[in-house]
């Protein structure tokens, strides 16, 4: 027995809760057969849309409206989630002609229906997500995606459940495919993400490398205890430098490993010019690149430091391993 239940009841508890799955699945499987042309329709509605898609509803369907709304708007579709009946007192104000309403209704007569004259009236196109294709949200809308007539998982075939499964997995699959088509780049994405792990790992190079006083760069003709003076005197002590020619190009990299390495043969070479003893050529980052490809680039060759170039191979920042330390990957 498990808190005083008996096997039976167990098995009957778990037999039940894998039906509540099943359904669900079931009712998502079942929204592959309904892409239809409405499907691209909303689509090209909502790329095209030159104001923001505001989605709307109210209990459950609300609740799987702020999901939508917010995983448009994450993934380059600017977008908002208003409540149906706070629009009626005063939220509607929100909402512009070049706007697209997306509401959610499963039976599709709820407070949603009271909105509509307004809508209309505005000029505001109406895509609605609905489980009635008969009823008034439908009739009303420029766009209809029938989620067909789901059962629910609640026992009783009343608690929306199986239904607003659906609707989220339809709202997830209306989101990314406009993504998709908005052919961004992870950068792009990078910039709706700016916080957490996510975000810091899609930061670009830039916001994260060493620059300005924090960042060594020595003429390649410059004698190497000139530019040991330059890596020691540093802010920040990134331990490397930069070597650039005389149109402050990128032609070497020397760190205090390097240092290190030399010393194993004497100090003879420390009367040398660096770009005797510098490493030419060396692996670099474009400041645009992002951070992960940074952390990946020390990763495969066990660096610990990288040149940062801009699109003209001036070095303009360093990044160091310790500068990744906050980034989990």
């Amino acid at each position: 027995m498990l808190n005083g239940l008996t096997g039976e009841q167990l098995r009957s508890d778990l037999d039940y809760a894998k039906k509540v799955l099943f359904l669900e699945s079931e009712a998502i499987k079942n929204q592959i057969n309904r892409i239809n042309d409405n499907f691209q329709k909303a689509i090209e509605l909502i790329f095209e849309c030159s104001g923001r898609v505001a989605v709307t509803g109210v209990g459950k369907a609300g609740i799987i409206g702020q999901k939508i709304s917010a995983t448009l708007a994450s993934t380059g579709t600017p977008s908002y989630w208003i409540h149906s009946s706070e629009a009626r007192h005063g939220d509607l104000g929100q909402i512009v002609a070049n706007d697209i309403v997306l509401a959610l209704s499963n039976s599709g007569e709820t407070e949603v229906v009271l909105l509509l004259p307004f809508l209309k009236q505005m000029g505001a196109k109406i895509i609605a997500i609905t489980g009635n294709n008969k009823s008034s949200l439908a009739q009303h809308s420029d766009v209809v995606l029938d989620i067909g007539n789901i059962e629910e998982a609640c026992p009783l075939g009343l608690a929306p459940s199986a239904s607003t499964t659906a609707m989220l997995a339809l709202g997830d699959a209306l989101a990314l495919t406009v993504f998709k088509k908005r052919n961004l780049r992870r950068e792009d994405y990078a910039r709706y993400h700016p916080g957490g792990e996510l975000g810091r790992k899609l930061l670009p190079v830039e916001v994260v490398m060493r620059k300005g006083i924090e960042n060594p760069v020595a003429d390649e003709d410059m004698p190497l205890l000139d530019v040991l003076g330059i890596m020691t005197e540093t802010k920040g002590g990134p331990g490397a430098v930069s070597i650039v020619d005389k149109n402050n190009k990128l032609t070497g990299f020397f760190t205090d490993g390097d240092l290190r390495r030399l010393l194993r043969e004497g100090t003879s070479f420390l009367c040398k010019a660096i770009k005797e003893v510098m490493t030419p050529s060396p692996k670099v980052i474009n400041n645009r690149c992002l951070v992960e490809e940074a952390y990946k680039i020390l990763r495969e060759n066990k660096i610990d430091q990288i040149p940062v170039v801009d699109d003209f191979y001036t070095p303009v920042g360093i990044v160091d391993v310790q500068d990744l330390l906050e980034v989990r990957f």
